[in-house]
């Protein structure tokens, strides 16, 4: 490989869906190189994130000096696949890389699809992905071998939480490639403390309606509690494929008038929303709104789950058992019993986040590892 040392680095980073933390952790990571002196690119899906991902590449677009590109990458495996796969190699080629990094199973399986260079490293972040999948199921079993036959075709592996890294190992294999951890991380503005909304429920919830996200578990948590006699009420801030799948089921438990939502809004004006901030993740690694939440002193528990727990670090008292809708309810109940003492533990959390999750840490802890990749290869 070239000895970059002291130049500036060509990077383009590709994900498939340009939403939620993956797209956060980009457009994050982007910017801090970019200010760095890097010429940075993005490249993403053009059949999702709509309005919003527009926006958000546009907005960054005068920093990026090897641009912003669009390309239909669907999500499960399609015919299409390799002709967005050839789109994309030859717009990474025209580039003259240095770095090409893929985040995402998707994404990352089309950065490996290029051939060594002696010029170009090949990055991965798997945020989740594939692993998510589990490995004794027919699709499980499908990405597990994809991720095997694509590992070593890698120069380095960047694992947002050592749970990641762990999993990819336990269930893909040790790669040849270069290994590191480094945190997601929030900038100065985000640990500003949230005033509380006028009209804030009990509890909120702020993310995407996805499955593993677990917000359905969050509803029938919420009925537990009424059903017990506790008034508790819910704000569910977010959007996404199970919008009307979560909708109709606060119908069916009859909680119309306890649960509402909101919509898509920024993280801090959600965590705004609620007394309390609930994470009952079936699955996840490590993420954004955790950390959001943590570093503005938002009173918070979580699912005990994935990356969360890295989080939290010795301040476990706030996680839960995962996909147990008694547990989660258990921890509501006791969070909201003593709300003085959940703000404390926030506070007491906002400092940990302050010392080891910031943007900063993040974007030196990314550049050196793309630094010592290019020192091995």
């Amino acid at each position: 490989m070239t000895d970059t040392s002291n130049a500036p680095l060509r990077i383009l980073h590709a994900v498939r869906a340009p939403v939620g933390g993956i797209f956060r952790h980009i457009l994050d990571l982007a910017a801090g190189q970019a200010d760095r002196g890097h010429y940075v690119g993005i490249l993403a899906d053009s059949l999702t994130g709509g309005e919003r991902a527009t926006a958000a590449l546009k907005e960054l677009a005068p920093k990026l000096k090897l641009g912003t590109h669009r390309l239909a990458i669907r999500r499960e495996p399609h015919p299409a696949d390799l002709s967005a796969a050839l789109k994309f190699l030859r717009l990474a080629n025209s580039l003259k890389l240095d770095v090409l990094h893929g985040h995402g199973a998707k994404a990352g399986a089309f950065v490996r699809m290029k051939g060594k260079s002696n010029k170009t490293i090949r990055v991965y972040t798997p945020h989740g992905g594939s692993l998510h999948y589990p490995p004794a199921t027919l699709k499980g079993a499908f990405y597990a071998r994809l991720e095997r036959a694509l590992m070593n075709r890698t120069e380095l592996f960047l694992f947002e939480s050592a749970f990641a890294r762990d999993t990819y190992q336990r269930i893909i294999g040790r790669p040849q490639g270069l290994v590191r951890c480094v945190f997601n991380g929030v900038g100065a503005p985000e640990f500003d403390p949230i005033a509380l909304a006028e009209d804030a429920t009990d509890i909120v919830y702020v993310g995407e309606f996805r499955h593993i996200k677990g917000a359905d578990l969050l509803i029938q948590a919420v009925a537990r509690l009424r059903a017990d006699g506790k008034a508790v009420t819910l704000t569910l801030a977010g959007d996404g494929e199970e919008t009307e799948a979560l909708k109709a089921l606060v119908k069916k438990l009859n909680l119309e008038g306890a649960v509402r939502f909101i919509g898509f809004v920024k993280a801090r004006t959600g965590f705004s929303k609620g007394r309390l901030l609930v994470v009952p993740s079936r699955g996840d690694s490590m993420p954004y709104v955790v950390i959001e939440a943590a570093a503005a002193g938002v009173p918070m528990i979580a699912a005990n789950v994935g990356g969360i727990p890295e989080i939290f670090g010795p301040h476990k008292e706030a996680l839960f058992v995962a996909n147990s809708i008694g547990a989660m309810a258990d921890a509501i109940e006791a969070a909201l019993g003593d709300l003085n003492a959940s703000r404390e533990s926030a506070k007491v959390l906002r400092e940990r986040i302050f010392m080891q999750f910031s943007q900063k840490a993040m974007v030196d802890g990314v550049l050196a590892g793309y630094r010592d990749a290019f020192g091995i290869y």
